[in-house]
């Protein structure tokens, strides 16, 4: 409960930013400026996760370290948007929705095969997906997918007040360094 009444507020002081945002994706490739994508979340339910679109209309829906060449696909202010982690804006409202967590393991796309497999293995559909995640802070779109499990069950073991502060802190600090997130 605590959680989403901080993504409410969140979202009400990210307004703003939230309108900026909108407008410049609108005027750079139109509608529609909210991504919206099949995620697998706690108990493995399908949920519709809700992003600000980086990528242009015509991308497959598909994971970006899959493209060849996704300089083709990602518009000029996506790479900023992704950059600085904006996109991930929209996820308060699944929060909201009680589908995420802020903290918690990313949740993987269906067509992520190997990575659902090991998760379901280790037990980590037994959680909420997170905004981010102590996988995030170690690398986040430089890991594979057996470094991600390895941080997820990493975290679910040691779970406490401490490490999500941690987490908060470092997430804040790699979003300003720019250096674990393709474009």
């Amino acid at each position: 409960m605590i959680s989403r009444a901080i993504a409410v507020i969140l979202l009400i002081l990210l307004l703003p930013l939230c309108c900026v945002i909108t407008s410049i994706i609108l005027v750079e490739d139109g509608y529609p400026f909210i991504f919206v994508q099949k995620r697998i979340g706690y108990n493995k339910f399908f949920f519709n996760i809700y992003k600000f679109r980086t990528m242009k209309t015509y991308t497959p829906n598909m994971s970006t370290n899959l493209f060849k060449n996704e300089n083709n696909f990602i518009l000029k202010s996506g790479i900023i948007i992704r950059k600085l982690s904006l996109d991930e804006i929209p996820n308060l409202l699944n929060i909201i929705k009680g589908e995420m967590k802020f903290i918690g393991p990313r949740p993987a796309i269906p067509s992520q095969k190997k990575l659902i497999e090991s998760r379901l293995v280790l037990g980590i559909y037994n959680h909420y997906p997170g905004i981010t995640g102590l996988a995030q802070v170690n690398g986040r779109d430089n890991l594979n997918d057996d470094e991600k499990v390895y941080f997820e069950k990493k975290y679910l073991a040691n779970k406490s007040i401490i490490l999500n502060f941690k987490i908060i802190v470092l997430t804040i600090i790699r979003v300003f360094k720019f250096n674990s997130v393709k474009h």
